[in-house]
């Protein structure tokens, strides 16, 4: 399987534009610009935010078949990736995740997020240090 995304750019670093669009076509000629990057409260979207979006869903869904795979069912996993960038790098991923799953410990859920933290393939893909936290049935 392979999946693609492509990204257009026109003019120099800090003045210039781009666009982001997806195989899929969910994203479709989204703009993106240094000030989108490196300044808040502009809208639009960038690289690392692309990133996080990536990283909680595949975690997310990672750690829904660890649960399966342990004999249980999420009724609901919420994770929010915080992704650090400085100095021109990825410096580290964080994701907050909200579960309710019932019937599942504390110890063998701790467990399963560890286990879906170190093996989602976005984690893998990653050469940063990941972290995590998480609430269970709040």
């Amino acid at each position: 399987m392979k999946r693609n995304a492509t990204a257009v750019w026109q003019g120099s670093g800090k003045e210039g534009k781009g666009n982001l669009t997806t195989e899929s076509g969910v994203l479709k000629s989204i703009p993106y610009t240094f000030k989108m990057r490196f300044e808040d409260g502009v809208t639009g979207t960038n690289p690392e935010e692309l990133v996080a979006a990536a990283h909680a869903g595949c975690f997310t869904m990672k750690l829904s078949f660890n649960l399966n795979e342990a004999g249980f069912v999420a009724d609901k996993l919420e994770t929010k990736c915080e992704i650090k960038f400085e100095n021109g790098a990825v410096i580290g991923s964080h994701l907050i995740l909200k579960a309710n799953v019932n019937d599942v410990s504390k110890e063998k859920f701790a467990e399963l997020v560890k286990s879906a933290e170190e093996n989602c393939p976005i984690s893998k893909l990653l050469n940063t240090t990941i972290t995590s936290e998480w609430s269970l049935n709040d």
